[in-house]
């Protein structure tokens, strides 16, 4: 039986329901004034107010600015902007509040502004330097769709069963038997004789959620084959059910292809201005313990960290990372780009046990 681990990339649209929730969340943040309003003197906002609390405006302007950052579409703005301007009501005042206690005075509190600070502006440097994103081409997203057939003409979708249990329970004893059954069902059959708890579930794949390499190994083994998976505190005892044909058409996978490219180009450019500052800025490690590994690769994630942890040109730039449907529902895109450090993070983990 074979072990790794099934890298799939999954996103998804914010629905409508969970505006609310979102808003509350980034209308919560704390302010980068940083001042005790008690003590400094009021401001007028600019912009038609909309609302007063406490004497402390609430604006047309401050309203816009929230939208546009919850990427609310246009014909949900009128509903979506009393939600978030009952969420500025919040926000506006539980600052009071925290200004009243100096909570704005705390430590911590002024580390995450200046860190917030500090992000912004970078952020802003790094958009004004890369200007707009440039939509590639139709001849290069048809270049694009048929270099890569994998993920379009010839994709293809795994139909898999599971067994879930606690990796705790994936002994060396119970591997050794599962590796003689011949079925998911012996297997069944095998943790109720040893009074292990599993649940079951059904998952769909497609050549196009997960990375190349570990399609390729799917595509190798028969149908019905197990193999075993561990993933945290918890492990999967699977056999493929089905392979079947996925193509997709470029006329569908064109609009994906087209961001995913854009999104591609602004990383390398963010990351090509990243290494010309550094190439023209003195650093010098004063602690040499935090000194980057000679071998080590350029803005390299440390080990544990999750991907673009370490990625100053994935922080730089808002919405960096290629937009991808959900796993199985219409995912057209590459997992990740083909030899890029994310992509071989996954594969490590996901191969690592192979046999």
């Amino acid at each position: 039986m074979k072990t790794f681990h099934l890298a799939a990339n999954q996103t998804s649209f914010p629905s409508s329901r969970r505006l609310l929730s979102a808003a509350a969340l980034v209308l919560c943040a704390a302010t980068l004034a940083g001042c005790n309003k008690d003590e400094a003197p009021k401001e007028s906002k600019p912009g038609q107010a909309l609302a007063s609390v406490n004497g402390e405006e609430i604006t047309v302007l401050q309203l816009n600015e929230e939208l546009q950052r919850l990427g609310v579409p246009a014909p949900q703005q009128q509903t979506a902007g009393k939600q978030v301007v009952q969420a500025l009501i919040d926000r506006e005042l539980l600052e009071s509040e925290a200004a009243k206690e100096k909570l704005d005075r705390d430590p911590k509190v002024m580390q995450a502004i200046e860190r917030a600070r500090s992000l912004i502006i970078a952020q802003a440097y790094m958009q004004k330097r890369l200007g707009e994103p440039v939509r590639p081409a139709p001849a290069e997203i048809e270049d694009y769709f048929n270099k890569n057939p994998q993920f379009f003409a010839n994709r293809k979708q795994f139909a898999m069963n599971e067994l879930i249990l606690a990796a705790n329970d994936l002994t060396p004893e119970v591997r050794a038997a599962a590796d003689k059954a011949k079925s998911l069902e012996e297997v069944a059959v095998l943790l109720d004789a040893r009074n292990i708890k599993y649940g079951r579930a059904q998952v769909t794949r497609s050549t196009a959620d997960l990375n190349p390499q570990l399609s390729a190994k799917l595509l190798s083994m028969e149908k019905g084959q197990l193999f075993a998976v561990k993933e945290g505190d918890r492990a999967m005892l699977i056999s493929i059910a089905e392979v079947r044909d996925a193509p997709v058409t470029l006329a569908i996978a064109g609009p994906q292809i087209g961001q995913y490219l854009m999104n591609k180009k602004q990383k390398e450019a963010a990351a090509a201005e990243i290494q010309r500052l550094r190439g023209t800025a003195k650093i010098a490690y004063l602690n040499k313990d935090y000194a980057p590994s000679p071998n080590a690769p350029a803005n390299a994630a440390p080990a544990g960290a999750p991907p673009g942890a370490a990625d100053p040109a994935a922080t730089a730039v808002a919405g960096a990372e290629p937009a991808m449907a959900p796993a199985g529902q219409g995912s057209v895109a590459p997992a990740a780009d083909n030899g890029a450090p994310a992509d071989k993070a996954a594969l490590d983990r996901g191969v690592a046990g192979l046999k």
